[in-house]
């Protein structure tokens, strides 16, 4: 018997848009029509940072186009189908494709006008990945999901289509270098999913969340900030005949 789906918190109110739905926002109408713009701006900023992966190597029309529309809609496809809906966002609402479209074909056109492209990308991939960090969490907080899958949901949204992007271009993954990335997700969704759990308006919460999530990257971009990494040790040879364990070159 095929399981039924969940319900909706007590509250919520469905958005009709493409992106995430709004879950239990307090503060009136219009609501929706926010989340739709703060949706579509997290698509567009995405889709420039694809577009200046693509500049970075000398792709074709063509190839600005694909590698800006993965890079915007990767992360949300990714959260649709794990959410369990059917159809995802940009197949129900064909308006994200063509944002995706016009953000390619400008880069195509004005990429090389920027002294730096690799830190335009930064910027636009920053503001991005806090967009749908927040954004990912809201579509699962609004599915009737708990706090726990809320923030990892953030944190793949976020990453998912950045991490199509680097590969399909074949560069290092931001995910993988050694500035904070992921991190700077986590944050921000956690802020924003713990403000929703304890009763904040959404608004206020998101916008707490935003500003976690993209001034933490910001600082990682400017400050070459990130987390403590492993360094190798030399092992220890234990032999039970000469005593105490030494030390292995």
């Amino acid at each position: 018997m095929a399981s039924r789906p969940k319900a909706a918190k007590r509250g919520t109110v469905t958005a009709e848009g493409g992106g995430p739905r709004a879950g239990a926002w307090r503060g009136g109408g219009g609501v929706e029509d926010w989340i739709r713009a703060f949706d579509l701006a997290g698509v567009a900023v995405f889709a420039l940072s694809g577009a200046l992966t693509a500049s970075r190597r000398q792709l074709d029309l063509f190839g600005f186009l694909l590698i800006a529309t993965v890079t915007a809609i990767g992360g949300g496809t990714l959260r649709d189908l794990l959410l369990g809906r059917d159809p995802v966002f940009w197949v129900r609402d064909p308006i994200y494709l063509a944002v995706t479209a016009a953000c390619g074909v400008l880069g195509f056109f004005v990429a090389h006008r920027l002294e730096s492209r690799f830190r335009a990308l930064l910027w636009a991939d920053a503001l991005g990945l806090a967009f749908f960090a927040l954004l990912g969490a809201e579509a699962a907080l609004s599915a009737g999901e708990s706090w726990a899958p809320a923030i990892v949901m953030g944190v793949l949204t976020a990453t998912f289509g950045g991490l199509a992007r680097d590969l399909l271009c074949r560069e290092v993954p931001l995910i993988l270098r050694k500035e904070i990335y992921a991190t700077a997700a986590v944050l921000g969704a956690g802020v924003y999913v713990g403000l929703a759990e304890v009763g904040a308006d959404r608004p206020f919460a998101f916008v707490a969340g935003f500003l976690a999530a993209f001034l933490l990257r910001g600082a990682a971009i400017l400050w070459s900030l990130s987390l403590p990494v492993y360094r190798a040790r030399p092992g220890r040879s234990y032999d039970a005949t000469n005593g105490p364990p030494r030390q292995e070159g």
